[in-house]
């Protein structure tokens, strides 16, 4: 069976989004709305287990705040203007994407391997966010986007995957998937689609476990930068770059040993 797709997460996986993105707007809609709340890196991290962002707020406002007794007028309020303010770092040019990013991409569409996206994130600002970690050339490449509004279950459900594969006309077996945390890997697994890990800042910080993974490494790699394997069950080689070849050989290993 021919790799014919990969199908990358956004946040966390193509660029620090949550640290240096989301949890810094979120900051700042608490302060436009005059909240006193405040997400330090250590708080948002254990947020993160919860997927979506209007959930992730509606867990913190009722685990830690709920003198508040927010309802879904405070909590929209919110997420709108934390979009807002993370529309405006992105289009100043404040998040970059993690290494490698660009290169694999450019690489796949070269090979004429699809590329697509699978994200719990909002379409609102996805589209954009897209095109500035990518540039427009490969954003514009991409043959699928699926967003939070898509769906119905957010990650670990499989159903963003299972909705990508659909739309790219494909077998879960022909596609790979580009995961940084474990609730990504188990939403790929379960739609049974081979999986890269890449974990970032929260995921290694958190150790959290990518046992259902294919490969893990620590970024994408570039020339100056290469690749630490953290986990290999397959023994794929990787010599310094995840690369089209790469991916290739855990779709074949993935594939094969489900036979």
């Amino acid at each position: 069976m021919k790799l014919r797709a990969v199908v990358f997460d956004v946040d966390g996986t193509l660029a620090e989004t949550e640290r240096d993105g989301h949890r810094v707007a979120w900051n700042r809609a608490f302060e436009l709305i005059g909240l006193p709340d405040r997400w330090d890196e250590e708080l948002y991290g254990r947020l993160l287990w919860v997927t979506g962002g209007r959930e992730r707020l509606r867990f913190y406002f009722e685990v830690f705040r709920p003198e508040l007794r927010a309802d879904d007028r405070l909590i929209q309020k919110a997420h709108d203007l934390k979009n807002r303010e993370f529309l405006a770092m992105l289009t100043a040019g404040i998040i970059q994407p993690r290494p490698g990013v660009r290169r694999l991409v450019g690489e796949l569409l070269d090979r004429g391997i699809a590329v697509g996206v699978a994200t719990t994130g909002s379409r609102e600002w996805v589209g954009l966010l897209l095109e500035a970690i990518l540039g427009p050339d490969l954003a514009r490449g991409l043959g699928v986007v699926v967003a939070g509004e898509d769906v119905t279950r957010k990650k670990p459900d499989p159903e963003a995957y299972r909705l990508a594969l659909y739309r790219l006309g494909l077998q879960a077996g022909e596609a790979v998937a580009v995961e940084d945390s474990q609730n990504g890997v188990e939403a790929a697994a379960a739609a049974g689609l081979p999986c890269l890990a890449v974990p970032g800042f929260y995921t290694l910080f958190a150790r959290e476990d990518f046992g259902r993974a294919d490969l893990a490494v620590d970024s994408l790699g570039e020339s100056e930068q290469p690749v630490r394997v953290l986990y290999n069950p397959h023994k794929i080689a990787v010599d310094g770059l995840v690369t089209a070849e790469v991916l290739t050989c855990l779709q074949q290993a993935a594939v094969g040993g489900r036979r």
